[in-house]
Order: C-alpha cells, then sequence, then structure tokens
C-alpha cells in the first residue's frame, strides 16, 4: 500500500473558500454520493468515514470535492478485490463498539461520534454522526 501526503490546498474535505467556483447541474455529485453512501453500507465499509465528510457539502459543492469523489472511485476500481464474506456458522457473535471525539470537525467546531457493530467478526453496520 503506497501512502503518499495530502496537499493542504488540495484537500477535499475543507469547506468551500472565497472564490471558488462552485459545480454546475450537469455534474453528477449527489447521484455519486448517493450509490457511494449505499456501496459504503452495503460492501465497503472502508469508505465511508470519506463519504460522510465529502457528503456534508452537497448542497455547494466545488471542483475540489468532485475530485475527492473522483479520487474515492479510482480508489475502488483498484480494490475491487475486497470485500464482506459471512461464513455460515450456527453461533452468530455479536459485538458493538462505539467512539467520540470532542471538536473533531476543526472546521464547524462540531463533536463527532461514531459505532461499529460486527457479526461474525466482520462488519454489519457503523453510522458517524
Amino acid at each position: 500500500m503506497v501512502v503518499r501526503s495530502l496537499d493542504v490546498k488540495k484537500n477535499p474535505f475543507r469547506p468551500q473558500e472565497v472564490g471558488e467556483e462552485t459545480l454546475g447541474p450537469e455534474v453528477p455529485y449527489l447521484n455519486a454520493i448517493g450509490a457511494l453512501m449505499y456501496l459504503a453500507n452495503c460492501t465497503r465499509p472502508d469508505i465511508a468515514f470519506s463519504i460522510n465528510l465529502l457528503a456534508r457539502y452537497s448542497s455547494i459543492p466545488t471542483l475540489r470535492h468532485w475530485n475527492g469523489v473522483k479520487h474515492l472511485l479510482r480508489y475502488l476500481r483498484g480494490t475491487t478485490d475486497m470485500g464482506l464474506f459471512y461464513p455460515n456458522k450456527s453461533n452468530p457473535q455479536l459485538v458493538g463498539y462505539a467512539n467520540a471525539g470532542y471538536l473533531s470537525d476543526p472546521h464547524k467546531g462540531r463533536s463527532q461520534t461514531g459505532y461499529f457493530v460486527y457479526l461474525w467478526q466482520h462488519y454489519y453496520f457503523m453510522e458517524i454522526c
């Protein structure tokens, strides 16, 4: 796995800046966010946090946010062999975890919480609030 540093000026998770151009209705930003949210809920929990952050800018997305969506789509294309597999066992084990972060959104000064539920040691459900 290759890890690269993120240029702060190109960070797709920042809000719109003054003078930054918004996307027009011809760009399917909302369609892409909806499809990726469905994918994150059903089979790809690894993209849930990124989609949650990009969905915050659904009302006024910019080219930077659209580039973030395209980056995520390229990630999915490169990891098509990843997925969730549920075994056929007679004794399912259900485990849950929760976490909270105080002021974890530096742009709006809000806290963030989330929880994960695992079934048979595999992801089953998650929500980030």
